[in-house]
């Protein structure tokens, strides 16, 4: 029997003699290079694997901070490398945790390759991919193949990307998607911050929420807070409405875009396009009185009226309320102009509910040969045609027209009101009320001069055809005279507030804009087409971006000594 044991052990001598248990841990050659902390067993037969140490069971092996487990693992100690089997875990401190079927490390290059339902976790996200490589020496993992990132705000999907452990930011190339509760991103090129859930995106781009489209090929987002900035000629499109600018910086959660430089407002319900250089746009969700658009620096109105466009300029630009209910203010130098009116005013405020419009502040109109003055002007419109229905001129009322035949002729009609009605936006009817006065040229059928009506009435009735007086009379306490042309002295042929304004009449979209309108308009645009012949450059990393997570250091004030005077 003993003889029998002892041939056992004999044989398992011989065929297992270089396996053991160790117990502490197996120094390297080299001290820098790979250690194994521990293993059940190691086997170090070169017949099986050559140049390589195997060890089985509880593996765990550690280099310069990075620490990995394993089921099984070969240790080639000449080449300070191992290769890792089975439940694979590399861990680098308090910074990543990488999880794989198998994995590869260079101790030399500090080099790491991992392959097979591989999950590598940091403070903020989860990466899960089929294949993840690991530089330590710079600090940059990166994969080739579809990998998928989750955060607590985002799930990030790419075909390839890099993750750079020292910033915390991940680059992503090829059919990116970002989706949150909130909005998706779909980009080709995209830098997403870990920490901050900071998003840059670089090409082509849509940011896509329940509100609005964006469409960017440079621009920011915090996935955290909503917000984002966008440069590089971008936009937003809502429902109804359309946000373009060189830089546009966006709020979701307030539904507020703040655009600057070559602004453009398009809304498609109300045929509006507003123009600029600056402007404000406030969405209220299910259009409300909150609703509102500022815009300022060369700013222009044009609404479609009636095949025929109206615009409008000011200063500034108030737009405010929903469609059925939408008001629109201009302030400053306000100018209009279409084919067959235009005019000027300090403001103007106009409702589309009640169709009126008010000119405030030295308001002029000219329709046609007709210009009409007065304290405040009133304008309305009929709704179901979406025409020109009347106008009412509050105190001081004044109508010139130029004479046609007569070189400095001009037919004159003043009163305290003047009602006028429009037909096919042509004035054919105008009634002036109290204390009226009138000149008034008149012809014969061969255009000949047979005098000259001067005269004042409680009232006046004037009729008009394309836009030209074709009877005029007077109402109540006449006191009426007709002079022969040559009988009637130059300079009795003005009314007291007589004046011809002909020079500030707004002929084209040219001249609605004053000349430092156009000064801002030129300077702006000279640096568009300045930063169009740059280098197309990335997106600068913002400063929250760099500074998030950081406390400031508050300074203590400095203690000063209290001298107490005595009395």
């Amino acid at each position: 029997m003993r003889k029998y044991i002892y041939a056992v052990v004999l044989i398992f001598s011989i065929l297992f003699g270089n396996a053991q248990t160790p117990t502490q841990p197996i120094a390297p050659t080299n001290p820098n290079g790979i250690k194994i902390l521990h293993s059940d067993f190691i086997d170090k037969n070169q017949n099986e694997i050559p140049g390589a140490i195997v060890f089985t069971g509880n593996v765990q092996v550690e280099h310069n901070g990075v620490r990995i487990n394993c089921n099984k693992a070969y240790h080639y100690t000449d080449e300070d490398y191992v290769k890792a089997f089975g439940n694979v875990s590399l861990n680098q401190g308090d910074t990543i945790v990488m999880n794989s079927r198998y994995a590869e490390y260079n101790g030399k290059t500090q080099f790491a390759f991992a392959t097979g339902n591989v999950n590598l976790r940091s403070p903020d996200s989860n990466l899960t991919t089929d294949t993840i490589y690991f530089d330590r020496s710079i600090q940059q993992a990166y994969y080739k193949s579809w990998g998928t990132i989750v955060n607590k705000e985002n799930t990030l999907k790419s075909k390839s990307g890099r993750y750079f452990l020292n910033s915390k930011k991940y680059v992503f190339k090829t059919a990116v998607t970002v989706v949150n509760p909130q909005v998706t991103i779909k980009t080709n090129n995209l830098d997403f911050y870990d920490n901050s859930g900071h998003a840059y995106v670089y090409g082509p781009s849509t940011i896509t929420s329940k509100e609005n489209v964006i469409h960017t090929s440079k621009g920011f987002y915090d996935t955290k807070n909503d917000v984002g900035r966008l440069l590089d000629k971008s936009d937003i499109v809502y429902n109804n409405r359309k946000v373009e600018g060189d830089i546009i910086n966006y709020d979701r959660k307030r539904n507020f875009a703040k655009a600057t430089n070559n602004v453009k407002i398009t809304d498609t319900i109300n045929n509006l396009i507003a123009t600029g250089h600056y402007a404000e746009v406030f969405r209220n969700v299910g259009g409300t009185k909150k609703d509102s658009m500022f815009i300022t620096k060369k700013a222009l109105v044009k609404t479609l009226v009636e095949k025929d466009t109206m615009y409008l300029h000011g200063k500034k630009i108030l737009v405010t309320g929903p469609q059925e209910d939408r008001t629109i203010r201009a302030f400053n130098n306000v100018r209009f102009f279409k084919t067959d009116m235009s005019g000027k005013c300090d403001s103007i405020h106009s409702n589309y509910k009640t169709q009126l419009t008010k000119l405030i502040g030295r308001p002029v109109i000219w329709n046609s040969d007709n210009q009409m003055t007065g304290d405040e002007i009133h304008l309305i419109g009929n709704n179901k045609t979406e025409k020109l229905d009347s106008l009412k001129i509050l105190n001081n009322a004044f109508l010139i027209q130029k004479d046609t035949l007569g070189e400095d002729n001009y037919n004159q009609v003043k009163g305290q009101f003047l009602y006028g009605k429009f037909r096919d936006n042509k004035l054919y009817e105008v009634d002036l009320i109290k204390n009226t006065e009138k000149i008034y040229f008149m012809y014969n059928d061969a255009d000949e001069m047979v005098g000259i009506d001067k005269g004042v009435s409680s009232s006046i009735n004037m009729q008009l055809e394309n836009n030209q007086i074709l009877e005029l009379t007077s109402f109540k306490q006449i006191l009426s005279d007709t002079y022969p042309d040559k009988d009637f002295p130059k300079n009795a042929r003005r009314l007291r507030g007589f004046v011809w304004r002909i020079d500030e009449k707004i002929t084209s979209l040219e001249n609605i804009f004053p000349e430092e309108e156009k000064a801002i308009d030129e300077k702006i645009k000279a640096e568009t087409q300045k930063k169009e012949k740059e280098e197309k450059k990335p997106m600068d990393v913002m400063k929250e971006t760099t500074e998030y997570g950081k406390k400031e250091v508050k300074k203590e004030p400095s203690k000063k000594a209290k001298v107490k005077s005595k009395k």
